[in-house]
């Protein structure tokens, strides 16, 4: 018999969706063999059934399967219908167990729409799942999905409150730079790094005075650090210059300084891209309550990236999200929920040096492997 993992304990207390009757096949059986496909490779109910089939006397070692691999419709059905919300909660839980972050760790949080959840013809929009991703770990920490009659805005304070991020530092986009947002980070005992553009009103606008005045009089008599640095890569170098300002006299040139809780830091940062083609020169600015120095300022904005490179684009060429043409009710993000538990399973896994796609691809070639995904015992800090 094999070793059963945490999976079987935050996952086995879900509600089962079907009638009593129905149900050939116990729930957990369901859930981990789904798991399991979606490690291996499987990215639709078909290919879940189908990877059961080919491994149902390895399963046998550790499921009960008296009426054997449920079908690809079962497997349908069940993730049309099990409670979204609880799936994730269960997640949630899981992955706490598994790892917790530390202090000062960059918590980056964003949205992805499902592209293939789009129905046109009902005039379904696509579903979009907001995502929070640590940085130092490399793992998705929790997701919700968005309500249709809502956006990213709501989504994200509500997913804060459900995580343990005390003494984290929280990244969002220009979009999520709200003073509601603001006050549920910080009261959740962490700090936050905002991004502000033109649309932001009178911040932007008192940022880019402040700012412009002082550099007129090249900053003198201001107190301030700064640091510069510089990347190449793919034909293109990048240097970046910073300006970091704290003293409590310059916030209150911004209008509504008072409405950001606990604002402490104003930042400027330069980004001058050059590659064969052309030259750009891009001005960001941003607040925060984060009272850190101008290299870590430097460094927590460009790792706020890493949830694009390290996450969404992984789900999209490794796991190709946005091909899949799961639509019905519950399905799409249940399905999405399964490919994070699948990402976070082959990432805590480190004895391969390879890629997402290639672990994928190795687990479905060798048990042995496999089950050393299934059990690793932790993700690393």
């Amino acid at each position: 018999m094999l070793p059963k993992t945490d999976l079987f304990t935050y996952f086995s207390e879900l509600e089962d969706p079907r009638i009593e009757k129905n149900r050939d096949h116990p729930l957990i059986n369901v859930l981990m063999i789904a798991i399991l496909g979606v490690i291996c490779g499987a990215d639709t109910f078909t290919e879940i059934e189908r990877f059961g089939l080919a491994k149902e006397e390895w399963l046998k070692q550790f499921l009960a399967l008296e009426n054997g691999i449920p079908s690809h419709d079962t497997f349908g059905r069940v993730f049309r219908w099990l409670d979204e919300s609880a799936f994730q909660e269960a997640f949630l839980k899981w992955t706490s167990s598994l790892c917790q972050v530390s202090a000062g760790e960059i918590i980056a949080f964003d949205g992805k729409k499902l592209r293939g959840s789009e129905e046109k013809a009902s005039k379904r929009p696509g579903i979009w799942m907001v995502s929070a991703w640590a940085k130092d770990n490399r793992l998705v920490l929790g997701q919700k999905k968005v309500d249709e009659k809502s956006n990213e805005i709501t989504a994200i304070p509500e997913l804060v409150s459900r995580l343990d991020i005390t003494g984290c530092v929280v990244t969002v986009d220009a979009l999520n730079t709200q003073t509601h947002l603001a006050n549920v980070i910080v009261e959740a005992g962490a700090d936050y790094i905002f991004a502000v553009k033109r649309n932001q009103g009178t911040v932007y606008a008192d940022l880019h005075l402040l700012f412009e005045g002082f550099e007129q009089t090249n900053y003198e008599g201001v107190i301030f650090e700064t640091v510069k640095d510089h990347s190449e890569a793919h034909g293109r170098d990048e240097f970046r210059h910073i300006f970091v300002v704290k003293e409590s006299e310059y916030r209150d040139y911004l209008r509504r300084a008072g409405a950001w809780k606990h604002l402490k830091t104003l930042v400027k940062l330069v980004t001058v891209r050059t590659t064969p083609q052309k030259t750009e020169i891009s001005t960001r600015y941003f607040i925060s309550s984060w009272d850190a120095n101008a290299d870590d300022f430097l460094s927590a904005i460009r790792d706020h990236w890493q949830i694009e490179n390290g996450l969404h684009w992984v789900l999209d060429i490794a796991f190709r999200e946005d091909a899949s043409r799961i639509r019905k009710d519950h399905a799409p993000q249940n399905m999405a929920v399964m490919r994070h538990i699948a990402l976070n399973l082959l990432k805590s896994e480190h004895s391969s040096k390879v890629g997402i796609a290639a672990k994928r691809k190795m687990a479905g070639w060798n048990n042995d492997y496999l089950l050393k995904v299934l059990c690793s015992p932790t993700l690393e800090v």
